[in-house]
């Protein structure tokens, strides 16, 4: 096994070998972008699918706590129609008579206390049965209320009774048949009930029991409803562990292998004691969701289905891995473009050798760039000068001509070659221990590349503030006295979106004409940011100079609202605009974010001049205050 990977490998790299430069760079950037991509990508699916199945639990969670306030609202119905019940003295006396009552009392009886009970049954259509079974054979049935305990001793829960010691038995049974007809089959008592059942006590001995009963339709209406959903459904479940449902629901109903899968699983969540269980039937998923309800000793369950989620899961992958295999293929696209642009002047320079050892004379290699190959086309084309120099004059000549032009295309250095130039200024400073050059070589190339690399017109203020601190770390060097700058950026406001160069201006406005050489005291320039409560960013850029005059800061703030570019007053030297600055800032901010944000120049004469921006709260990356789609914006 060992040996045929090795011999993979090898085939690999042999063939990987053979390509060209430029198709091995395109394949290592395609693997260094395609790992991360894969593993951000499985990262995002496990997020996404935790996030639908977190919100379908929620949801199902939410529906069986309505469902259990519907039930507790039963359950105190149920509860009342006992205690009212029993609260009846002359039902209990005659329950407890030792003596047949003759034909007038009862006749009574049945007028008043039990016509009564039957009105409780009345008031409340939820409730199908209320009955007192009697502990005495000596009283008469009065149906359908009162009735001998003999017809129900043979039920199983009835020798166990007694041992309650007077507490509420509540039971779930999936019949309602009928105690007048028990031995006739009837059609309509295939019908779920739960029912509360009491001992009734009168001079400290039980002398019968009452039986509350309601359908299941009634008491959970949600778990038997008519209407048919077919990717979830609702249930009851006793403390024994019997599941009770609408039989003619097709989710569970009519799906035995779920039905018995349930079971299993509600079963494991009682005894692990979690409110949610994950299984799969037949390859198909699902989410077991449960509540207890505690005063009946059950659980209200909901069964749904996660077919749904999953192929929202699985749209939301593919949508991934496509935009993934997308970028992926532009990148390499681009790549490939870069490459050849970055590979074309080795390309050149290999023709160029392929054409000497050919006995060719090459006039020369114009190559501009520096690195390794500019280095190899300055050697190649001084090895073509020396041997053009041996062989005439003209061609000596004509060799000086083309090395002044490759001079001449070296002068037109790129930024590339500029950061890298600033570099190794940087690091020969900090050989010699020149801190102050080093820094200030530093700020001068985070200044540079801030201006170079210009892929839109937002950024964040944190970007524009570190571009403000690099400017004035550089314009301090001139300084005898610095300028100190002072930063108070509320809480989170770094990540907000501002227009690219729309502070720098500003304060490079206050660099030039805050101060003229004569204050005393610290030079300051402190920018604020901070929000306002109309979900408005309002930033402050004061300076400690001499001010401006009134009527100036006038006419300044006037020309920075028309909308002609000439409005802008002109300095009589005519060395210097006063004011272009400030106001392209202020038209740019009413370009792009509309005409309620803009620019204002406040000033007091010898005290300080400040300057007030005011944004729409936008975060850069996408998420905002509410104003990600401000109707103002461009």
């Amino acid at each position: 096994m060992g040996g045929k990977i090795r011999f993979h490998l090898q085939s690999m790299s042999h063939w990987l070998g053979r390509r060209s430069m430029q198709s091995r760079l395109v394949a290592a950037y395609i693997v260094i972008l395609l790992i991360p991509s894969i593993v951000v990508s499985n990262y995002l699916f496990d997020q996404i699918r935790d996030s639908y199945i977190s919100d379908t639990v929620k949801q199902g969670q939410y529906l069986l706590e309505l469902e259990k306030v519907n039930m507790i609202n039963q359950i105190e119905a149920m509860e009342l129609a006992v205690q009212l019940t029993i609260a009846e003295s002359d039902i209990l006396d005659y329950v407890s008579t030792k003596e047949e009552l003759p034909t007038e009392e009862l006749l009574e009886l049945s007028r008043g206390p039990f016509t009564d009970m039957i009105n409780i049954q009345t008031n409340n259509p939820n409730i199908a049965h209320l009955r007192l079974f009697a502990d005495n054979d000596k009283i008469s049935e009065i149906w359908p209320v009162i009735f001998h305990e003999r017809r129900i001793r043979q039920e199983p829960w009835f020798a166990g009774l007694d041992l309650r010691e007077g507490e509420e038995l509540w039971l779930f049974k999936d019949r309602d048949p009928d105690i007048l007809h028990r031995n006739v089959t009837d059609a309509n008592d295939r019908m779920p009930k739960v029912s509360l059942v009491r001992a009734v006590h009168a001079g400290g001995k039980r002398i019968g029991l009452i039986q509350v009963e309601m359908l299941l339709k009634q008491f959970s209406p949600k778990a038997f409803a008519s209407v048919v959903d077919e990717g979830s459904q609702m249930m009851v479940a006793d403390g024994g562990g019997a599941i009770f449902l609408d039989e003619e629901q097709p989710f569970v109903g009519g799906n035995p292998g779920l039905r018995e899968a349930i079971a299993a699983e509600f079963a494991e969540m009682r005894r692990l004691g979690t409110p949610e269980r994950r299984f799969s039937v037949n390859k198909h998923p699902y989410l077991l969701v449960g509540t207890p309800v505690e005063q009946v000793g059950a659980h209200l369950l909901n069964a749904v289905s996660l077919e749904a989620v999953h192929a929202r899961v699985s749209k939301a992958e593919k949508q991934i891995v496509a935009a993934n295999f997308l970028l992926i293929g532009l990148l390499s696209v681009i790549t490939y473009m870069l490459n050849s642009f970055i590979l074309k002047n080795l390309r050149r320079l290999t023709d160029a050798m392929k054409k000497v050892r050919r006995g060719e004379k090459p006039a020369g290699l114009p190559l501009t760039g520096g690195g390794e190959i500019g280095e190899l086309a300055f050697h190649f084309n001084k090895l073509i000068h020396t041997i053009n120099e041996l062989i005439a004059q003209g061609v000596k000549k004509q060799a000086l001509t083309k090395e002044a032009e490759l001079r001449t295309l070296h002068s037109q250095i790129d930024s590339h070659f500029l950061y890298n130039t600033l570099e190794n200024i940087k690091m020969l400073a900090e050989m010699e221990n020149q801190r102050t050059i080093s820094d200030s070589l530093t700020s001068l190339g985070g200044m540079m590349r801030y201006n170079f690399k210009w892929s839109g017109e937002y950024v964040s203020l944190r970007d524009e503030i570190r571009h403000i601190e690099n400017y004035v770390a550089v314009m301090n060097i001139r300084f005898d006295e610095p300028i100190r700058l002072e930063l108070q950026l509320g809480p989170g406001l770094l990540e907000i979106e501002v227009l690219k160069m729309s502070l720098q201006p500003i304060v490079e406005n206050a660099v030039k004409h805050a101060w003229n050489g004569t204050e005393e005291g610290e030079r300051r320039i402190r920018i604020d940011a901070a929000e306002a409560p109309d979900e408005r960013i309002v930033i402050r850029l004061r300076d400690n100079g001499a001010g401006i005059e009134a009527g100036r800061l006038e006419r300044l703030n006037a020309s920075m609202q028309r909308e002609s570019a000439g409005s802008v007053e002109q300095e009589r030297s005519g060395k210097q605009t006063f004011g272009i600055g400030l106001r392209n800032v202020h038209q740019r901010i009413r370009l792009y974010y509309g005409k309620p944000y803009g620019l204002q120049v406040y000033s007091e004469e010898g005290r300080y001049t400040e300057a007030v921006i005011t944004l729409p709260k936008v975060l850069l990356m996408g998420g905002s205050a509410g104003n990600e789609k401000h109707s103002d914006r461009g």
